[in-house]
């Protein structure tokens, strides 16, 4: 089956192509949310309620390791 630009499934022959397109012009179909706003506020929700949840020495020892990760010698 084709697909569009952001691999969405489309009709594979051109009668139901246009179909689809014109449910979608008059609003027969929904398209879908846009699903990375979604789904950054639920990963910012995330980080926060896992922050709370570790005792200072995990906080101390995860940032430890990024460090080393990111300025930590040869790689």
């Amino acid at each position: 089956m084709p697909k569009g630009p952001q691999g969405q499934k489309r009709p594979a022959d051109v009668i139901g192509c246009a179909i689809k397109v014109a449910k979608i012009a008059t609003g027969e179909i929904e398209e879908k949310p846009d699903l990375k706003e979604y789904a950054r506020k639920g990963g910012v929700k995330g980080g926060k309620a896992r922050a709370e949840s570790l005792s200072a020495k995990e906080r101390k020892e995860i940032a430890r390791t990024a460090a080393k990760a990111r300025w930590g010698g040869k790689k």
